[in-house]
């Protein structure tokens, strides 16, 4: 044997026995990953929180406005990834049922919105994820009519004219053309959304990573925030690893994660605006922020020790806020911008609000996942 050979015999087994080592390592990992989110404390499961929320939406009225509003939408959303998940077809049936009399020329139909804005045009979520699961073109359709709304008349910069930088539209906007490229897999729909996402995190994003309600007002609401947290998760879910804006996109994502955790309080919430200890602990952005940190640990792009211990203490948190009826309290009622801390601090709390159940079912579809 050469002195040649017998090197490269010793790099090949170096190369073996690190090969070896790294393999352990992840599998370590994701071990630990996995043991955050599992014996969960009685009536705290996600089967158990889901199935009970999912099946409260199937006869709940409509909220706030005379045509569907987005913060019902989100929750049918979740409600329907959930029957998807658990493989619960009734469910899933009794879901599409509500549905149905919003399809053009149905029982309905005066509840479609109308305007071309962020808050009605996410609308086509609900068919675009109706169609995911059944394959039924008629939901294709109808989902993909609004997400081709959306970019009809771009801006000179290629961005949707409903950009408007209100960080809700991190969620809002690129909701819908993300399901309408996982409903379809039309990659322009994709490079659509990772644009606008990239358009915003440059112009809102702040030094510690979190977002002004709009950059007019500098405080940091915690349900606007959420939205923010969401929209990057499911996105990162979706968005190919060799697609160029990913990395600034996760970039973002990461830095916010990072400041979230610093401001995390001792129950497992966050308040209503987040970087003040006089304001109230607050669901629907918890929520929303707990969904982010279960992603970003469940795929690895955050350590697990680290933010795993974060994640399920925010879940615990709200699932603790849900009372008897199914009904997720301490719920921020509906909030427009307006540049004035009172403003924020005396902002009511609501139970059963969508803005609050939808992303209980998100974090618990995202546990289940």
């Amino acid at each position: 044997m050469t002195t040649a050979t017998r090197h490269t015999l010793r790099t090949l087994s170096r190369l073996t026995v690190w090969a070896a080592i790294t393999i352990c390592v992840a599998a370590a990992t994701a071990q630990k990953a996995e043991d955050y989110f599992s014996n969960w404390p009685a009536g705290t499961s996600p089967q158990e929180v889901g199935k009970k929320l999912a099946e409260h939406f199937v006869p709940s009225p409509h909220q706030y406005t005379a045509t569907i509003h987005y913060s019902e939408v989100a929750t049918w959303y979740g409600a329907l990834q959930f029957s998807r998940l658990t493989h619960d077809s009734a469910l899933q049936t009794e879901l599409i049922h509500r549905f149905e009399p919003l399809l053009p020329g149905g029982a309905e139909a005066d509840r479609i919105p109308k305007r071309h804005h962020v808050d009605d045009s996410i609308f086509g979520v609900v068919p675009l994820e109706i169609a995911i699961e059944t394959k039924d073109p008629k939901y294709l359709t109808d989902g993909v009519y609004w997400a081709d709304r959306q970019w009809e008349n771009p801006r000179p910069d290629g961005l949707s004219a409903e950009t408007r930088f209100w960080i809700d539209d991190m969620y809002m906007l690129t909701m819908l053309q993300l399901e309408a490229y996982r409903a379809t897999g039309d990659k322009k729909y994709l490079d659509r959304d990772a644009k606008e996402m990239v358009a915003y995190l440059d112009q809102l994003q702040q030094p510690n990573g979190l977002f002004y309600h709009a950059p007019d007002v500098p405080f940091y609401w915690g349900r606007g925030d959420g939205w923010v947290a969401a929209g990057m998760a499911e996105m990162l879910s979706t968005l190919p690893t060799d697609h160029p804006l990913r990395p600034r996109i996760m970039a973002g994502y990461r830095k916010m994660m990072a400041s979230l955790l610093k401001y995390q309080r001792k129950d497992g919430s966050w308040g209503q605006l987040i970087d003040r200890d006089e304001s109230w602990p607050e669901t629907s952005g918890s929520a929303m922020f707990t969904f982010a940190l279960i992603t970003g640990v469940k795929h690895g792009w955050l350590d697990a020790p680290t933010y795993g211990p974060a994640a399920r203490r925010g879940w615990i948190a709200v699932v603790g806020y849900i009372d008897q009826n199914n009904d997720v309290t301490n719920v921020c009622e509906g909030t427009s911008k307006q540049n004035s801390l009172a403003y924020y601090l005396a902002r009511k709390r609501r139970a059963g609000d969508f803005h609050g159940q939808a992303p209980v079912l998100w974090a618990a579809d995202a546990l289940l996942r």
